[in-house]
């Protein structure tokens, strides 16, 4: 009876552990998602920046290759 009672313990703290790293997992999706769009959104002020100044400056746009 010893091994069904250590089993059920384990399975229980297993699935409990299980429980905890889906937790996590939701959270640090979240705050991936939030630091892709932070990122998006930062990038596209940059663009916007660098029209601006090449406007400003009479400056044509440069060849990205």
């Amino acid at each position: 009876m010893n091994t069904l009672r250590n089993l059920r313990e384990k399975l229980k703290t297993l699935e409990t552990e299980r429980a905890n790293l889906l937790l996590e997992i939701g959270e640090l999706k979240k705050m991936a998602e939030g630091k892709a769009s932070a990122l998006e959104s930062e990038i596209g002020m940059l663009r916007e920046e660098v029209t601006s100044l090449r406007q400003l400056l009479g400056v044509a746009e440069l060849d990205n290759e």
